[in-house]
């Protein structure tokens, strides 16, 4: 990868610049909105839904929430990785590109440089842990990579990523740790406050403040000839959160905007590791987990814990269960009708179930609400692996898959970066 010490700053307009750079190879996904999830966001919890959580007993929020939905399932590779993978190669030097690229990812990080390597015209190798969705390594090499299988734990994909590096001469395109991945995700961020301000122009009644805005004619204090424009933003932002290239990217994207931004983690067998480490003030440096929430199975990266244990950029990070995933799952696929991975479903969990979240947003968004910007972010399983997932319980779901994990064959899975 390019020298970390030659890359441009994390900030806004680094996200912006590479935006410019890469726009010619993404899609500017659109953004949804649900009146059916929305009002759900803003019916309160019944009371058993508290039973065994710290707010048993107590009255269930009662938010106002309404959702404006990022769909990154339907990006290139139908999933957000895309943009990352493309800024990252666009900043290699032409003798490092022409020695090929190679990366470790349990699928969309491994098919969006696969996408992008081919789109260059140079080769991409690509370390997939056994236990990756089928789905997932087909498409990374139907887009022409060659594909090598490790075990899951960090040791065996490191050492086998080594391996081709000193057979091939490839660079490193890691999946969330470095600046030029960071800027490229976080360019999501411009269009989603973008196109939310373009429905909510089109469709005042979209946002929670409409009243307000109607009333004021666009003006703050209500005073006609006032210079200060009524709110236009969204009032949060809620990303999916693994190695946090995306959530990092985001907060970089948005810093200054006046937008909050939260990350969503699974809560399952220690995943929500980002949480656990706010609230111990370090990062923890690896995570053993088998969530449904495949892409989500790794621990924070170095570069986006420096900024997202900032609170000045990222507010706050919340976990949700399998079941709760899953819940989510079913409502985005049934009701909106768009198909997505459980991993892109987690920040909608966290707005539906998260007490904690739903009590913020009632606190400071008071009668109104809040606008709620939420990051599908990406849609590649199949019809078979949704219906496994139904089929058997939450806590099963897809770790019935088969696959070797470790060198051992143990049903363990380490730092598996999505």
């Amino acid at each position: 990868m390019a020298d970390i010490a030659k890359t441009l700053p994390l900030k806004r307009s680094s996200v912006q610049s590479a935006h410019e750079n890469i726009k010619q190879h993404i899609h500017r996904t659109p953004v949804l909105t649900s009146t059916t999830l929305s009002r759900l966001a803003s019916t309160p919890q019944s009371p058993e839904a508290l039973a065994g959580t710290p707010f048993k007993g107590q009255a269930p929020a009662r938010p106002k929430i309404n959702f404006f939905f990022k769909c990154e399932n339907y990006q290139r590779i139908g999933a957000f990785k895309i943009r990352g993978a493309f800024h990252a190669l666009s900043k290699l030097s032409e003798e490092e590109l022409s020695r090929g690229v190679v990366t470790h990812s349990s699928g969309n990080h491994a098919q969006a440089l696969a996408l992008a390597a081919r789109t260059y015209g140079i080769p991409a190798h690509i370390v997939m842990p056994t236990i990756s969705t089928p789905s997932k390594i087909a498409a990374t090499q139907g887009y022409g990579a060659q594909v090598y299988f490790s075990g899951s734990t960090s040791d065996e994909r490191e050492a086998l990523v080594r391996d081709v590096i000193k057979d091939t001469g490839a660079v490193l395109v890691p999946p969330y740790d470095h600046p030029d991945i960071i800027l490229g995700q976080g360019t999501m961020a411009l269009e989603l406050e973008e196109q939310a301000a373009e429905l909510i122009k089109e469709d005042p009644t979209l946002s929670v403040h409409h009243t307000r805005r109607q009333a004021t004619n666009g003006h703050a204090d209500g005073i006609t000839g006032s210079h200060v424009p009524a709110p236009a933003h969204l009032d949060a932002v809620i990303a999916p959160l693994g190695g946090g290239g995306m959530l990092s990217g985001i907060a970089i994207a948005l810093d200054g905007t006046g937008t909050s931004v939260f990350g969503a983690e699974p809560s399952f067998s220690g995943a929500d590791d980002a949480r656990r480490g706010l609230a111990d003030g370090k990062r923890i440096p690896a995570v053993k987990s088998l969530t449904i929430a495949d892409g989500l199975r790794t621990p924070v990266g170095e570069i986006p814990w420096t900024i997202i244990s900032d609170a000045a950029k990222v507010r706050g990070v919340y976990a949700v269960t399998e079941e709760q995933i899953l819940s989510a799952m079913k409502l985005v696929v049934e009701r909106m009708k768009v198909f997505v991975e459980p991993s892109a479903v987690v920040g909608v969990a966290v707005a539906l179930y998260d007490e904690g979240f739903r009590r913020l947003v009632e606190r400071e968004g008071g009668q109104e609400g809040w606008d709620v910007g939420v990051v599908l972010s990406g849609g590649n399983t199949t019809v078979e692996a949704i219906g496994k997932m139904f089929a058997t319980s939450a806590k099963e779901g897809e770790r019935e898959r088969k696959g070797r994990l470790g060198r051992g064959g143990d049903r363990v899975a380490e730092d598996v970066a999505g």
